[in-house]
C-alpha cells in the first residue's frame, strides 16, 4: 500500500515550540545587600528617615521585608549603614585632597572636595545635612566637618606660626572656615548656580583675603567688650 507523501512523518513538528523561560540570575548575599543599600540610599534622600518604609525599600527591590530584615534588622540598621559610608566618602574626598604646598590652593582643594562630593553624591549630601533620628558609629554631619577642620587645623597652626601669631588659634579657625564651605556647599547644592569653580573662587577669595589681612590681635569696635 502506498504511503501518502503530503503526510508529515512527525506531526510534532508542526507545534510551535514554547517559549523558554528566561532563568533568573539569583543574587549572592552581598549582590542583595549592596542593592538595598543603593536603593534605601535613592529614597531616603528623597522622603527622609520618618517618610520612608521598609515596605517602599523591599518593593523596589523586588524581595520581601524579611530580606531586608535579615541584612539589616530594619530600617534603623539600613539607615546607619548608608549614612556611615557617605560620611566616609565624604572625610576620605576631602583628606586625599589636600595635596598641596601652598596655603591657598589647599583652601582651594578642600573648598572643591566638598562641592565635587555635592555634585557627585548628590543624594548621600542631602541624607547627611538632615538631622538624624538615630545615632551612627561615625557620628553626626557636625562630628564629619569637625573631622575635616582637624586636618585644616596642622595647616593653619604652620601658617599661624610662620606669622607670628598664636597657633592656638588654629582649631577656632579651622572650624570657621571648614564650616563656611560646608553651609555654603548646602545652599549650592539646590542652586547649582554660579558654577562650581566660581564658587570655591570665591569662596577662597573671602578665607585667603580675609587670612591675608588678619590682625594678630582683633579688637573689638563696639561697646559690647564681654
Amino acid at each position: 500500500m502506498a504511503t501518502d507523501s503530503s503526510t508529515p512523518s512527525n506531526a510534532s513538528s508542526d507545534r510551535p515550540e514554547k517559549p523558554r523561560r528566561a532563568r533568573r540570575t539569583r543574587m549572592t548575599g552581598a549582590e542583595r545587600r549592596q542593592q538595598l543599600l543603593e536603593i534605601g540610599r535613592t529614597v531616603f534622600a528623597a522622603k527622609g528617615f520618618e517618610g520612608t518604609s521598609v515596605e517602599e525599600i523591599a518593593a523596589k527591590a523586588g524581595v520581601s521585608k524579611p530580606v531586608v530584615y535579615e541584612h539589616f534588622g530594619g530600617k534603623e540598621g539600613l539607615y546607619a549603614v548608608v549614612v556611615d559610608r557617605e560620611m566616609r566618602q565624604l572625610l576620605d574626598m576631602v583628606t586625599s585632597s589636600l595635596t598641596a604646598g601652598h596655603p591657598r590652593e589647599l583652601c582651594e582643594q578642600a573648598a572643591f572636595a566638598l562641592l565635587d562630593y555635592i555634585e557627585e553624591y548628590t543624594d548621600g549630601f542631602r541624607i547627611l545635612v538632615r538631622d538624624s533620628p538615630i545615632p551612627q558609629s561615625t557620628g553626626s554631619f557636625a562630628s564629619l566637618i569637625s573631622d575635616i577642620a582637624t586636618q585644616v587645623e596642622d595647616i593653619l597652626g604652620r601658617e599661624f606660626k610662620n606669622r607670628g601669631f598664636d597657633p592656638k588659634l588654629a582649631p577656632l579657625y579651622a572650624q570657621a572656615l571648614v564650616g563656611m564651605v560646608a553651609l555654603t556647599g548646602q545652599w549650592w547644592l539646590d542652586a547649582r548656580k554660579p558654577k562650581k569653580a566660581e564658587v570655591a573662587a570665591h569662596l577662597v577669595n573671602l578665607a585667603w583675603h580675609g587670612l591675608d589681612g588678619l590682625e594678630p590681635k582683633p579688637r573689638l569696635i563696639g561697646h559690647r567688650k564681654s
